[in-house]
């Protein structure tokens, strides 16, 4: 760890191509800023290739970084900014590779209660939508075609490292997928503010017991028309006071707890 590499390092070249979707699928590679999400990535280090550091970050992350066994490199402050999509770089970035598991994985052994996307669109609600489904003991988020990539840097700093302790699908064809998942056993929600049944009538019949998936739709749109139609229901979240709608991640974060606390 004694050479700084600069911005024009082939090492950071090769990372700040990560930025970008395409770079990471086609490297198959990711990155994960600041302390929290490198602490969540180290926890698994077979998973990193190697961590970039400044140098006042390595000192403030001496013990983390040293017992990981994970190759380090320091960097230049600029080297630094040029991987991080923030204001306020924090100076520290994991280089980890994609955590995707194929759908069938995921049939395989349904989990007690997973999330899927339509067509999501903000990289900041996929990332918050991860930590809250990890907070409520979720297995898998699945992202259908079309939907926001997880693995962009917005959505990675929104998941506060729980990127990491989810099994993650991208790209599932949701079509196919939820008429499998009820196939293995496991019921269908599609949030929906205009749903035929409430969210605390459902769980007092004791439809929100598992394995249960969650389907949320498009930020503006919400969940297309033919795939709502696959769900067993379409919920709605009662609403006593005078605000028109929830946002997704809010609205997300009301039906996952119920299910928690029903399950």
């Amino acid at each position: 760890m004694s050479e700084l590499l600069t911005e024009r390092s082939a090492r950071i070249v090769a990372a700040r191509k990560l930025v970008r979707r395409t770079g990471r699928d086609a490297a198959g590679l990711f990155l994960a800023e600041g302390r929290q999400a490198v602490v969540e990535a180290l926890a698994d280090p077979a998973g990193v290739r190697e961590v970039f550091a400044t140098e006042s970050a390595a000192a403030a992350h001496r013990e983390l970084l040293a017992t990981s066994g994970v190759p380090v490199r320091l960097v230049t402050e600029k080297a630094a900014a040029g991987l991080s999509e923030t204001v306020t770089p924090q100076g520290l970035v994991a280089v980890c590779a994609l955590r995707d598991v194929p759908t069938a994985d995921v049939l395989a052994a349904p989990p007690g209660l997973a999330v899927a996307f339509a067509e999501l669109a903000d990289p900041g609600n996929a990332g918050t939508v991860l930590r809250t489904a990890d907070a409520c003991g979720a297995g898998a988020v699945v992202f259908g075609a079309g939907s926001a990539d997880p693995y962009g840097g917005k959505a990675v700093r929104s998941s506060a490292g729980s990127i990491f302790h989810l099994d993650v699908v991208r790209g599932a064809p949701l079509e196919s997928f939820l008429p499998a998942w009820q196939a293995a056993g496991g019921t269908v929600l599609a949030a929906d503010g205009g749903g035929e049944v409430a969210l605390d009538r459902l769980a007092a019949d004791g439809g929100l017991s598992g394995p249960v998936l969650w389907l949320f739709g498009n930020e503006a749109r919400g969940v297309p028309n033919e795939l709502a139609a696959l769900a067993d229901n379409r919920v709605r979240i009662p609403m006593r006071g005078r605000a028109e709608s929830l946002n997704l991640a809010a609205a997300a974060a009301i039906c996952l707890y119920a299910t928690q606390l029903a399950q």
